[in-house]
């Protein structure tokens, strides 16, 4: 009988190092994100690019999308007209963050791109820049001292409601939606990979018909880390939109 360390001699490292090909240097994560924009790209312009009353097909798919973020995240948490103006940045994170997430699940395939660092830690780093410049925009240079000195606070605690909140707001943002959505596609890669190289090493045992009894046990596991890791994809991108919605009507309206 093996052990799980047999299954991965070499740690779980390998799954989530890819060689470069080409003179630029490109490697499986850059080419997922160049192909989940692509995606993204296409259904929208694709699907606007003929406006019928009833719509169908891809026009069907890119209004129903935009419709969910519009109403369920922009609509939601901004509100009014404001709300509004957001959906196409919110709705191109959310669907970007979504296809990029769903390549852990494509045969073939089977790599979230998010499951590398670079990938969240640029988004957060977007996110971070568009709620900074709207607090900039609508409250004026004096946006940072506002945002980390909230009325009403005792002035004797002031100053270290100040460091936390300075700390919270424009340090711990950004490290916190990172982090957040790489280590759950991260967990839900291994685990996937797990299961799938569990069922191989069963097929492969030379025990034969002994191991073949437990081989039903790792692939209904498998199956249903499969259907998670969907749920995982779509929880995550609506996360990570609806969380920089919420940082960009904090920065538009402090009084909410």
């Amino acid at each position: 009988m093996f052990v799980l360390a047999d299954l991965f001699p070499k740690g779980i490292s390998p799954l989530f190092e890819w060689n470069t090909f080409g003179p630029l240097g490109i490697n499986k994560t850059v080419a997922l994100a160049f192909v989940s924009t692509g995606l993204c790209l296409f259904i929208f312009l694709w699907g606007a690019r003929k406006k019928s009353l009833v719509p169908h097909g891809l026009q069907n798919v890119a209004e129903s999308g935009y419709l969910l973020v519009e109403e369920n995240i922009s609509g939601e948490v901004i509100g009014g007209e404001d709300g509004k103006k957001w959906t196409p940045f919110l709705a191109s994170m959310f669907f970007f963050i979504l296809f990029i997430n769903v390549w852990s699940i494509i045969p073939g395939v089977q790599f979230p791109a998010t499951s590398r660092i670079a990938i969240p830690a640029m988004l957060a780093i977007i996110s971070w820049l568009v709620f900074i410049a709207v607090g900039f925009k609508h409250q004026g240079p004096l946006y940072p001292i506002k945002a980390c000195a909230p009325s009403g606070v005792p002035k004797a605690l002031l100053p270290l409601v100040f460091i936390i909140e300075f700390f919270s707001k424009f340090l711990v943002r950004p490290f916190s939606l990172a982090v957040r959505l790489f280590a759950n596609m991260v967990a839900g890669h291994v685990l996937l990979t797990v299961f799938a190289v569990m069922c191989q090493a069963l097929l492969e045992h030379p025990s034969g018909i002994y191991q073949l009894v437990f081989v039903p046990f790792p692939f209904l596991g498998l199956l249903f880390m499969t259907a998670f890791e969907i749920l995982v994809a779509l929880l995550q991108a609506y996360i990570f939109t609806m969380l920089t919605a919420v940082y960009i009507a904090e920065s538009a309206h402090p009084d909410h």
